[in-house]
Order: C-alpha cells, then sequence, then structure tokens
C-alpha cells in the first residue's frame, strides 16, 4: 500500500503537467487541431484536459473505442501514431495516440493528437478522381462523452458487419461478436457486460456465459 500511493501522486502530477501542453499544441496546429489528455483511471470520464475541437468531446467525457483497446492490453500496449478514423459525422481524421506511463512503466492515461483533414481530403479526393486514382475508406471510430454511447456504438458496429441481428447468429457468430468487443477493451468498461446485454436484447446471466466461452477458445493469449 505504500508504494501505490507515491506512484498515484506521480501519476497525478504527470497529468498535471500535460494540462499546457494541450493548450500548446493547438495554438500551434489551429483550428483542424484537438488535443485530449485522458486519465484511464476512469474510463467513464477519462477526458481531463481538452483543446480544440474535433470530436466534439469536452472534460468530464468517456475514452474512445481506441482508449478501450489500450486499456484492454494493458502495460503491454504501444504507442499508435498517424493512423486514420472517421467520426460517425463523417470527419476524416488523422490521430495519434501516445500513452502516459509510471515510473514502474504501468499504463495509466494517453495524449491524443487529432487533426480533421476532412477539407484536405475532400480536395485529395478530387484530384484523385481527375489521377484515376482511389483510396480505401478508414474505420468509423465511436468517440463520445457518455461511455455507454461509446459501447452501444462499438456493439452496433459490430452487428452491423455480421448483417445480422442476434436472434439470426449462430453460436460461432455469437461467440465471433463477444470475441471482437472482448478485444476492442469493451468489457473494461465498469457494467459493460449488462450494458451489453441490454443491447443485444439478451440475459445478463447469457451475455457473461458467451464472454467466457469466447475467452476461453481464444486462450491466454488473448
Amino acid at each position: 500500500m505504500a508504494d501505490v500511493l507515491p506512484l498515484e501522486a506521480e501519476r497525478d502530477a504527470i497529468i498535471a503537467a500535460l494540462g499546457p501542453v494541450v493548450d500548446g499544441i493547438v495554438a500551434t496546429f489551429g483550428p483542424v487541431c484537438e488535443v485530449v489528455l485522458h486519465d484511464y483511471r476512469r474510463p467513464e470520464k477519462s477526458v481531463v484536459a481538452i483543446a480544440g475541437e474535433v470530436t466534439g468531446r469536452a472534460v468530464g467525457g468517456a475514452m474512445s473505442e481506441i482508449g478501450m483497446r489500450m486499456v484492454a492490453r494493458g502495460d503491454t500496449a504501444a504507442d499508435e501514431l498517424n493512423y486514420l478514423t472517421r467520426t460517425p459525422a463523417g470527419k476524416l481524421v488523422k490521430s495519434s495516440t501516445m500513452l502516459l506511463r509510471d515510473s514502474g512503466g504501468a499504463v495509466f492515461g494517453a495524449l491524443c493528437v487529432n487533426l480533421d483533414l476532412t477539407a484536405l481530403t475532400q480536395a485529395h479526393t478530387l484530384l484523385g478522381a481527375l489521377a484515376g486514382t482511389d483510396a480505401a475508406e478508414p474505420p468509423t471510430t465511436a468517440f463520445g462523452d457518455d461511455i455507454d454511447a461509446v459501447v452501444d456504438a462499438i456493439v452496433d458496429a459490430h452487428q452491423l458487419r455480421q448483417n445480422a441481428s442476434w436472434s439470426q447468429l449462430d453460436r460461432a457468430q455469437r461467440l465471433e461478436l463477444f470475441r471482437g468487443l472482448d478485444e476492442r477493451g469493451v468489457f473494461a468498461v465498469r457494467r459493460a457486460v449488462e450494458q451489453v446485454a441490454g443491447r443485444l436484447g439478451i440475459s445478463r446471466a447469457s451475455a457473461y456465459n458467451y464472454l467466457a466461452q469466447a475467452r476461453a477458445e481464444a486462450g491466454p493469449g488473448r
């Protein structure tokens, strides 16, 4: 217990020190930039500082599905730099997620930089069409201030990819759905199993059972 308290103080100090950095980066890159400081110790309200407006979040907002994935990976997680996603509102965003670690190497937060490339990409698409080239569509990422809304969006996206309702899925497809949600860190969120059960229209006991089976089949290296 004596070791835990100094580490918590260290993490608090790192979070506090990065607050001005958030504003400084946005001041440098202008209105197309958003910087978000996350404290993963409180996933339902992980946004502790934010500047700029790209994903529409505010202080006290929840982590995104990217944050959930990082939390699920724990201390083995690595920084993700210069990846493309699309917000539900249609903005094309280039992002970098840089993890925060304490002196013991434990991941406890992240500094995220989001650049709105929508206008630039529209010009690029026009030039690409004229040149006869095409580009792959980046995945849509769930952002939101409410952790429940983020979880719901991830569940809905998985069902959409399977192109069937829960009742139409066979056992293998149901396990695949739960395994996919687990890999994306959904179940690292408090009460997520109950929420997923409600979204799918199944009992909480069934949800726990499918999650346990999915993890057992995935093995210890999942």
